[in-house]
């Protein structure tokens, strides 16, 4: 039964924005895409000498200087919050020790972006626009229009964007079958990937390409996702719970040093990064097999493609790093009813990959044996409440201010059970088709 849009009624509208702290003083702007703050909550990405540093959210009225209002809590936060600079520190060492020099100021490697669309031309035109401004001095954008009902997206793609993206198409329908078939179109050392509901910051590819250069051995970068907009109860709710954001401190993992705070790793990817914002070395990639094509939005798995790349990559030893300086911005669904797919895809998505992960890598059974009853208490804790997270979101993170519905969780917990039962649903019909 579904539940009422005022199931998650209570939050107002929440503005989001930039909040640049620096020698001239505090500058504020909305964020891209996004209207001009008004009085009233405002949700802002801080950045210190342009790069994002945390997130606040505040409160200022009508004769107040938002900017003023907002950077007191930024500066605040930014004194109390020593962790991410310890884990920088941490990161430094690591990378020393490994000998893999920073990510300096050389040209990243020729790139190629990915974008996985279905008639979706609104939101994709958005997105490319944010794409070919990027920094980025040597890269090709494409996008995949996969199992189209109507020519928009083509029209759109060789008629306004013609001559500076490439178009693809494939008819398979499902998220992963659309990543390969442009994974097998692209030409760059590095193959960036991003959804058609983002609006990627100008310097994105450059800050999640450049690892690849330092370090060869290297396979994944994940970077930084935020709200676009916070205009409806169903996308505060969303991002008070954690949303897509990994925090604003750098991290690399190493499957020849496993980290010692992830007893399950690598089969927590969720908490690498999420497929909206992920970069792979193409040669990493290929020899993995690409993305599981039974697995996917699209596909009756539901999810679970980009963990599925991510453990591909770090069980072929190389390494995966998260950088919070590719940031996008990301389009949240608004209403309830996408709140509720979105609860259940995560469930699914999650089991699918693990039995993705199993059919196409037995030697990884025993790992995953040995960590499924911690895991599964895991993912049962992490159902029932989504707290945790980064500072600074609405509903402040780890508070009730706006309590995770147990009918989500539920949700959740029925799609988990269904994943496996999805997963082999795809490779069924996907090898009926063939």
């Amino acid at each position: 039964m579904n539940r009422p849009q005022s199931a998650v009624s209570g939050p107002s509208a929440v503005s989001v924005a930039e909040l640049e702290l620096g020698a001239g003083g505090p500058r504020l702007r909305p964020a891209p895409g996004a209207d001009e703050p008004v009085p009233g909550d405002v949700y802002a990405l801080v950045r210190v000498d342009g790069r994002p540093a945390a997130t606040v959210l505040g409160r200022y009225r009508a004769g107040e200087d938002p900017a003023e209002v907002l950077a007191a809590l930024a500066e605040k936060r930014l004194m109390e919050s020593a962790a991410p600079h310890a884990d920088a520190e941490r990161l430094a060492a690591q990378e020393a020790a490994l000998s893999i020099p920073a990510p300096g100021p050389a040209a990243p490697p020729r790139a190629s972006v990915i974008v996985a669309t279905r008639e979706r031309a609104g939101s994709l035109a958005r997105a490319l626009d944010s794409l070919l401004a990027q920094d980025h001095p040597d890269h090709e954008v494409i996008v995949v229009d996969n199992a189209p009902r109507t020519s928009a997206t083509r029209d759109l793609v060789t008629g306004t964007y013609a001559d500076r993206v490439r178009y693809v198409r494939e008819d398979r329908p499902g998220l992963a079958a659309a990543h390969n078939a442009g994974v097998a179109s692209a030409e760059g050392e590095v193959l960036a990937f991003t959804d058609d509901d983002v609006i990627a910051d100008p310097r994105w590819l450059s800050a999640l390409a450049a690892p690849f250069a330092a370090d060869p051995g290297l396979g994944c970068v994940t970077g930084l996702i935020l709200p676009a907009r916070l205009g409806t109860p169903a996308q505060i709710l969303l991002e008070s719970h954690g949303g897509f954001a990994k925090g604003f401190a750098p991290r690399l993992y190493d499957p020849a040093r496993p980290p010692a705070d992830e007893p399950l790793f690598p089969f927590t990817a969720g908490s690498f990064g999420s497929g909206a914002n992920m970069a792979f070395r193409a040669s990493a990639l290929r020899r993995a097999g690409g993305f599981d094509p039974a697995t996917g939005t699209g596909t009756p798995a539901r999810g679970g493609d980009d963990l599925y790349a991510f453990v591909a990559v770090l069980a072929a030893g190389h390494r995966l790093r998260y950088t919070p300086d590719a940031l996008v911005w990301h389009h949240h669904r608004e209403t309830w009813q996408d709140l509720r797919n979105q609860a259940y895809g995560y469930g699914a998505g999650l089991t699918a990959y693990l039995t993705a992960t199993l059919v196409r890598r037995p030697a990884l059974l025993p790992a995953l044996l040995a960590r499924l009853p911690r895991g599964l208490a895991h993912a049962r804790t992490m159902t029932a409440e989504r707290g945790g997270g980064s500072d600074g979101v609405p509903g402040e993170h780890g508070t009730h201010h706006h309590p995770w519905p147990a009918s989500l969780s539920r949700l959740e917990r029925r799609g988990m059970l269904y994943g496996p039962v999805g997963y082999l649903k795809a490779r069924l019909s996907q090898g009926a088709s063939r």
